[in-house]
Order: structure tokens, then C-alpha cells, then sequence
């Protein structure tokens, strides 16, 4: 077999989750789309080990060694990268990335005008009081 297909394969993998990564607003599909791009790294990691060792009658194997370390280290970010997604949709209530970094900039509307809620910015009433919590829910659906 040509090194072409699995270098092609690779590059087709790889953009497929660069374009994931660059469009997708869901942490959840953002980090599906890492996976999908280190999965494209080891495939090429695997065929250019092969193909090497054809050509310098290598046995060291080092690309499907450095394949198996690419598998733990994505094992190990997607445990971490989930946990994270969790605590922060636990928290916040969703894992919008926009919506997460509006929050994060002190930024609570959509627009660049201020708030949508004539009420004021911080969600209360004019008295003062707070809204109940359906009108709330409402609000942020």
C-alpha cells in the first residue's frame, strides 16, 4: 500500500476536526473535534513508521510507540476536559463557548447595545425584587 491513503486519510481527518474545532459552539463537540484531529496525528504517526521502517530495515517501531503515548495523553485530556465542561455547565448553565465567554467578559446580553431586559441589567425588578424563578428561566432560554 502507498503512503498516499493513509496521508490523505490523515489530512482529510484533520481538517474535518479543524473545522469542528474553529466552527462548533458546544464544549462537548469542540473536544470530540480535538480527538478527531489527534486521531488524524496518529494515523500518520502509525503509516510513516511503516514506511520508514521498509525503507531502513528498522524494527525500533517509534511511531507506534509515540501513537500509544498520543492515546494516553488524549485519554487523559478528555477525562479532564469533560470534568471541566461539567463543572462549568453545573455552574453556569450551559456549555455555549459564546455564551460562556460573554460571561466571562461581564458582558450578560446578546447584543452590543447592553441588556435586552428594560428591567435593568442585573436582572431585578425596578423595586428591586427578584423576578420569580420561571420568569427567570424565561429569560434565559
Amino acid at each position: 500500500m502507498h503512503l498516499v491513503y493513509p496521508a490523505v486519510l490523515a489530512a482529510l481527518l484533520f481538517c474535518t476536526g479543524l473545522y469542528g474545532v474553529l466552527a462548533r459552539r458546544n464544549a462537548i463537540l469542540v473536544l470530540m473535534s480535538v480527538e478527531l484531529m489527534l486521531n488524524a496525528v496518529n494515523l500518520n504517526l502509525v503509516a510513516f513508521d511503516v514506511w520508514l521502517s521498509r525503507t531502513a530495515q528498522d524494527k525500533l517501531h517509534s511511531g507506534q510507540a509515540l501513537t500509544l503515548f498520543t492515546i494516553a495523553i488524549a485519554a487523559a485530556e478528555i477525562g479532564i476536559g469533560l470534568a471541566i465542561v461539567l463543572a462549568v455547565y453545573r455552574a453556569r448553565g450551559t456549555s455555549d463557548i459564546d455564551k460562556l465567554r460573554d460571561t466571562a467578559e461581564g458582558h450578560e446580553s446578546d447584543g452590543p447595545d447592553g441588556p435586552d431586559d428594560p428591567s435593568g441589567a442585573d436582572g431585578s425588578d425596578s423595586d428591586g425584587t427578584e423576578p420569580p424563578a420561571a420568569e427567570k428561566a424565561e429569560a434565559t432560554a
